[in-house]
């Protein structure tokens, strides 16, 4: 049997481990030559490190929570410094009552007057405080819904990347059984080409029965050949989805695990809960459109200095007054063109269709699951019948090679017992590619895809 040198297996989970050990558990694994042999488990907990889309998801996660600071802190008061100045070359002109200069002067008549000093310095620092805003509020509890949407999101991009490390693995897995196959086959079409060349120098075959044995072992080296090469393809896809360079070498486990009986508790699955996460921030975008309706009340004040500046001999001066105030602003909205209304009616429409879509996700995951446990009950029988059908075809195939030696049997016989035993080998490897994905698929809609296995 073919296979690539295997060194010992080493217990590597950098989900437990941190820091600089994790990092120096994958430098010392990446040494040119190292082929370790990697769990399921494992592959999942580098990918858990490593794999750069889940890394986005926790910077997501990450984006979220500044969200949610960045909106609570609407709450904290907001201080200002302002200052300005200005220099009139031009003073600014206001019209004055006559009667403010004469009493007598008639009503109607006006004069002009030139009012302030050229140079005017203002600064203040300015106070704002949101007493109550139900902007704000709803705001914030928007950005705690979608604080935990991120979490869901980052939850839903792991349950797809360990989906498709546990199918990689799993192919990794069936192309190493059939190799495995294929050289048995090789073998054995190798001691039957040598029969073969034997009877054909001894005149009791013909040249046409050998030339068939050699082409059936090309045949078997080529399809061993390109399962070589896809086991190649898929465990560089694995090594990707891992997070760890394509160049550095590894194997997967040659065992597969098959249950005996599975049966796994069900669980809310994520798009369950991503749909309902929606529902509620739909929900919370409903409440604070209603509550746009109410006053908005804000305590505000200002304390700063004003300055007026004279440049002209012999009155030149620069004086400056103190200026400030406190006070409460009320904004109440008395009508909006019944814009608010439009857009409560559309979020009303919009927690429907998200309603309809918690009961449709909910549905589909039932389904699927009855579904699942249907393909894995009959694809588990399918392996233990496949396996009786290996067994009884490489008896017959033996008795066929032992009747061809002693001249009881011809090499058509052979040939057909050889088609035989290959059918049921790759029998066995479908079924158990049916079991596996139909097993995947089935924690999959029951929820039950995680690192913990």
């Amino acid at each position: 049997m073919r296979t690539k040198k295997n060194l010992p297996s080493r217990l590597v989970n950098v989900h437990k481990l941190k820091g600089l050990l994790a990092f120096f558990v994958l430098a010392l694994i990446s040494m040119p030559g190292y082929a370790q042999v990697w769990t399921l488990q494992q592959c999942i907990d580098t990918a858990q490190v490593h794999n750069m889309n889940l890394q986005i998801g926790r910077n997501n996660i990450a984006k979220g929570e500044q969200k949610q600071k960045e909106s609570k802190a609407n709450l904290i008061p907001k201080v200002n410094v302002v200052g300005d100045y200005k220099y009139f070359i031009d003073l600014p002109y206001q019209l004055m009552p006559m009667s403010t200069f004469d009493p007598t002067a008639p009503e109607g008549q006006f004069r002009e007057a030139q009012f302030g000093v050229p140079h005017n310095i203002s600064a203040a620092i300015q106070v704002a405080l949101p007493l109550y805003n139900p902007q704000i509020y709803g705001g914030i509890r928007a950005t705690k819904i979608a604080s935990e949407l991120s979490g869901l999101q980052y939850k839903k991009t792991e349950e797809e990347v360990f989906f498709d490390i546990s199918n990689l693995y799993y192919n990794a897995q069936i192309l190493q059984h059939q190799l495995a196959f294929i050289d048995s086959n090789i073998v054995n079409t190798t001691r039957l080409l040598a029969n073969m060349q034997l009877l054909f120098e001894q005149s009791m075959a013909k040249g046409a029965d050998v030339s068939k044995v050699q082409l059936q072992k090309e045949q078997l080296s080529t399809q061993f050949t390109q399962a070589e090469n896809t086991l190649e393809e898929v465990l560089n896809a694995l090594k990707f989805l891992m997070g760890i360079p394509i160049g550095q070498q590894i194997q997967v486990e040659p065992e597969i695990q098959n249950r005996v009986s599975t049966e796994y508790q069900g669980r809310p699955t994520l798009d369950w809960q991503l749909a309902n996460a929606q529902n509620r921030i739909l929900a919370s975008e409903l409440n604070t459109l209603k509550k746009s309706r109410l006053p908005s009340v804000s305590l505000f004040g200002s304390y700063g200095q004003t300055g007026f500046g004279y440049d002209k001999k012999p009155n030149d001066f620069l004086t400056f007054f103190p200026s400030s105030f406190a006070g409460v602003q009320v904004s109440y909205p008395l009508f909006n063109g019944t814009v608010t209304q439009r857009k409560i009616n559309q979020k009303k429409i919009e927690i429907d269709n998200s309603s309809l879509q918690i009961k449709l996700v909910a549905d589909r995951n039932n389904m699927q699951v009855v579904n699942a446990k249907g393909r894995l009950s009959v694809a588990r029988q399918s392996i233990e019948n496949n396996q009786s059908q290996i067994n009884l075809a490489t008896t017959v195939y033996d008795q066929m090679i032992l009747q061809q030696k002693e001249g009881v049997a011809g090499l058509t016989d052979v040939l057909l017992a050889d088609n035989v035993l290959r059918e049921a080998q790759q029998s066995y490897l479908a079924s158990v590619i049916d079991y596996l994905k139909a097993d995947l698929e089935l924690k999959k809609w029951t929820g039950n895809i995680s690192s913990k296995k």
